[in-house]
């Protein structure tokens, strides 16, 4: 098969898969370009929920596909379309989790580490490696790695281009949740599944509150759509009365799911 990035959805859950068998699931130039476009209808569709990024087989994915390579400027090429591809991946609106198989490694650890949330199967291996390479990491991908892992953690990964077992990601904040591999897709389907039932404007704010550069004016924004919400009622209601909510918010311009 030729390498390429597929999408799956199923119950408010779209699945990005990412698939490189000859390379370990290594992002080629193409990819890498592909995943803004791919990302941006899934963002406007109100009927995904959720974004899951895994990858196919039992790798997630082992960074950028370098191979062919010949100069400096190819190189440095394809760290911008990668850059772009995380930008965006950071960026989109809906909650994003990583299911994590195998390796994690150089774009891999970049593509998890700009989703919110990263589960992974025991026996996973992750690793920044610039410094096998001689290139200068970007200032986002760092700072992004800096406040999962804090600073001591991200120099350990990028001075020394080790991987680290999935032990020591979940201990610094690299994954937040480990599983064995038989048991994490199902973990993934429940906590997806968790997710669709909770409330859009709760984690629509949140996620722009949280975001690495949060935009100014945010917090205004945020007040008028839920006073104009029927979410915070329904959701006092519907704890008082012992039954689930029926929350209704979607983001303005996004029609009915």
């Amino acid at each position: 098969m030729p390498p390429a990035l597929s999408v799956g959805t199923a119950d408010g859950t779209a699945t990005v898969t990412i698939s490189n068998p000859a390379r370990r699931n290594a992002m080629t130039t193409d990819m890498w370009a592909a995943l803004p476009g791919l990302l941006a209808p899934l963002a406007a569709d109100p009927a995904v929920r959720v974004l899951v990024l895994t990858g196919a087989g039992d790798t997630f994915c082992a960074g950028a596909d370098i191979s062919g390579f010949t100069d400096a400027a190819e190189l440095r090429a394809v760290q911008e379309v990668a850059v772009a591809a995380e930008e965006a991946l950071a960026a989109f609106p809906k909650p994003t989790l990583a299911a994590v198989r195998g390796h994690c490694v150089g774009g891999g650890c970049q593509l998890a580490a700009a989703c919110d949330l990263r589960f992974a199967a025991q026996g996973s291996l992750f690793g920044v490696t610039p410094a096998r390479l001689g290139i200068v990491y970007p200032t986002s991908s760092t700072r992004r790695l800096a406040r999962l892992t804090g600073p001591a953690t991200a120099r350990h990964l990028l001075f020394s281009a080790e991987l680290i077992d999935h032990e020591r990601a979940l201990r610094t904040g690299l994954v937040d949740e480990v599983w064995p591999p038989g048991a994490l897709a199902g973990r993934v389907l429940e906590y997806t599944a968790l997710l669709a039932t909770r409330s859009r404007l709760t984690q629509h704010a949140a996620k722009d509150f949280t975001a690495d550069s949060p935009a100014p004016g945010r917090e205004p924004y945020w007040s008028a759509q839920a006073a104009a919400s029927p979410d915070p009622l329904e959701g006092a209601t519907a704890f008082l009365t012992r039954r689930p909510p029926r929350f209704t918010w979607t983001p303005p311009g996004s029609g009915t799911p």
